[in-house]
This record gives structure tokens, C-alpha cells and sequence, in this order.
């Protein structure tokens, strides 16, 4: 995986489109909404500028109120399919339109629609994506399995084909993604109906543990080959809980051992390297629970190198 002779890399820079999504329906701790303005108070634009890019900011994907919607977990799945359909229908658009979506929330829920919307896009090309999911959490549980009824923690399930039939579906293809080009890079707070799951259909799942043991790059660059076999490139989304609570304490569902601000950045600058990014989101920024919008900043930073900010 090198730099030097990636065509990609001496091309101008993609556009990116940023499009925020304050969406708080998926999670039970509340805050999770304003992660988009405070990613936007951010260093982030001002950075990409620099690195030469034309950042499209589109707004925001309109959310319900929570207290709007009737108390059932049935209408807390319709509200969040009806934003994700939205919200893949503006991220399909986004790259129809030759720009990189950057998607930022907002609770994990949102990439039933960001994920679905980049399927839908590269079908339309005769190509399937892959999806490299770092995360503290698989996120592969479904209404039947999950014990907290969360649905920030099913969005796989939902872009496998699994759960609420409406959030299961919003892609034109069947499932949005595929088991074999599905990587998980980070876990280390795994529910037992997950594993499960994971087992089952075979996604391969690199846990702390891999990272402590192989080191990062190592990681990075298998999870890299196995989602960019087959597929026209990369969605990476992105679970800022990934990180450690002691780096990022900005987040609503903290697990300490995580990866440093150092893994972090080499995580982004490989990923960067490869060339193969096609969308990314940066969920679960929560301010209520940040200090001086210092995790925004990381993810600012962080966002940075995925997008080619180099030391040298």
C-alpha cells in the first residue's frame, strides 16, 4: 500500500460535500444532535481548505423531535428510516455529483441511510462498495436481538439485509453491502447475539486485541484489502468512540482501551494512502460531554488526514 504511484493522489481533490445529520433517535443518552455544529465550529473546513479542497456544505438532513413521536420503538424505527432515506438519497446524489459525502452526526443509526445511498450510487456503475466500520461496537444487533431497543447499535444489521424491514432497504441493491466486503476494525465491547451474528456471516472482524497484538498498520492494510476486493472503493464510518474516552471524551457510549490519537491519525493516513475512499462519516460527537469542544477538534484533525494531510 503505497503512496508514491497512486494515480489518485496526483489528481486535483475531490469536492466534499458535507451534509449533518443531528439525529438523536437512535441513541438513549441525548446530545448526540448538536455533534454536527460543533464539527462545524470546528478547525474542519478550515483545514480541508488548506489542503485544497472545495468543501460543499449542504446543511442539515431535517430531524424529528423525540418528544414528537409517539412512545412506541416502532415509531422511533419508522422516524430514523424516514431520515436515512433522506440522507441516502442526498449522499447517492453527492457522489453522482463526483463528491466525496462527508456525513456528520449525529447517532450511528444515520449509516443505514449514508452507507445505503453509496451502494445505491456505484449499483447504478455495476459496482458494490465496501464498508470498514471503526467502531468500539459491531452494531449488528436487530430489534429481536438487541437488549437496550438502541438502534445506533444495528445499522450493519440493517446495510446486511437483517432487521426493520424499511431501514434494511433503502439501498437499490439487496443488501446495500455484502458479508465479505464488511470489516470491523477496533472492536472490544461485543454484545453475545452479535458474535454471533458475525460468526455466522462470516464478516471479518479485527477486535483491540489484533491491533495490540499485529499493530495497526498491519490491520489497516488487510481490512483495506478485503474491502476494496470487489468493490468500486470504500465507505468508512466512523464511531469516534473508536478512539480512546481519554483522547475523545466527547461521545455518548465511552469503552476505555481504545485506540491513541497516534493510531488514530495512522488509521487515516493509511486509509488516505490507498486511495479508495468513496464516503465517510463521523458519528457520535456528543458536546454535552466534551471539554472545550476538544473532541470536535480531534475529529477535525482526525478527518484531516483521511482527507491527505501529511507530516511531510
Amino acid at each position: 500500500m503505497s503512496t508514491g504511484s497512486n494515480p489518485r493522489s496526483r489528481q486535483a481533490p475531490q469536492p466534499v460535500r458535507l451534509i449533518g445529520v443531528p439525529m438523536d433517535l437512535g441513541a438513549s443518552r441525548r446530545g448526540v444532535d448538536m455533534g454536527p455544529s460543533a464539527l462545524r465550529l470546528s478547525s474542519l473546513v478550515a483545514q480541508l481548505s488548506r489542503l485544497g479542497i472545495t468543501v460543499q456544505d449542504t446543511g442539515n438532513v431535517t430531524v424529528p423531535d423525540r418528544e414528537s413521536l409517539p412512545a412506541t420503538p416502532e415509531a422511533r424505527l419508522d422516524a430514523i428510516a424516514a431520515v436515512c432515506r433522506d440522507l441516502a438519497s442526498r449522499t447517492a446524489a453527492a457522489i453522482r455529483d463526483g463528491c466525496c459525502p462527508l456525513v456528520v452526526g449525529g447517532d450511528h443509526s444515520l449509516a443505514a441511510g449514508s452507507v445505503a445511498g453509496t451502494a445505491s450510487a456505484w449499483a447504478e456503475r455495476g459496482q458494490a462498495i465496501g464498508l470498514l466500520w471503526l467502531d468500539a461496537h459491531a452494531d449488528i444487533n436487530t430489534p429481536e436481538t438487541s437488549t437496550s431497543g438502541n438502534v445506533h447499535g444495528m445499522p450493519v444489521a440493517h446495510l446486511l439485509g437483517l432487521g426493520h424491514p424499511p431501514l434494511a432497504r433503502l439501498a437499490s441493491v439487496f443488501p446495500a453491502v455484502r458479508p465479505e466486503h464488511v470489516v470491523y476494525v477496533g472492536l472490544r465491547d461485543v454484545d453475545p447475539a452479535e458474535r454471533e451474528t458475525i460468526s455466522r456471516l462470516g464478516v471479518r472482524a479485527f477486535t483491540m486485541r489484533d491491533i495490540d497484538e499485529r499493530g495497526l498498520r498491519q490491520v489497516m492494510e488487510e481490512a483495506l484489502a478485503i474491502t476494496t476486493r470487489g468493490t468500486a472503493g470504500v465507505h468508512l464510518s466512523f464511531d469516534l468512540d473508536w478512539v480512546d474516552p481519554a483522547e475523545a471524551p466527547g461521545v455518548g457510549t465511552p469503552v476505555q482501551g481504545g485506540a491513541t490519537r497516534r493510531e488514530a491519525h495512522l488509521a487515516m493516513e493509511i486509509l488516505h494512502d490507498r486511495g479508495a475512499t468513496l464516503a465517510v462519516d463521523l458519528v457520535e460527537l456528543n458536546p454535552i460531554l466534551d471539554s472545550r469542544n476538544t473532541t470536535a477538534e480531534l475529529a477535525a484533525d482526525l478527518l484531516a488526514s483521511a482527507f491527505g494531510r501529511r507530516i511531510l
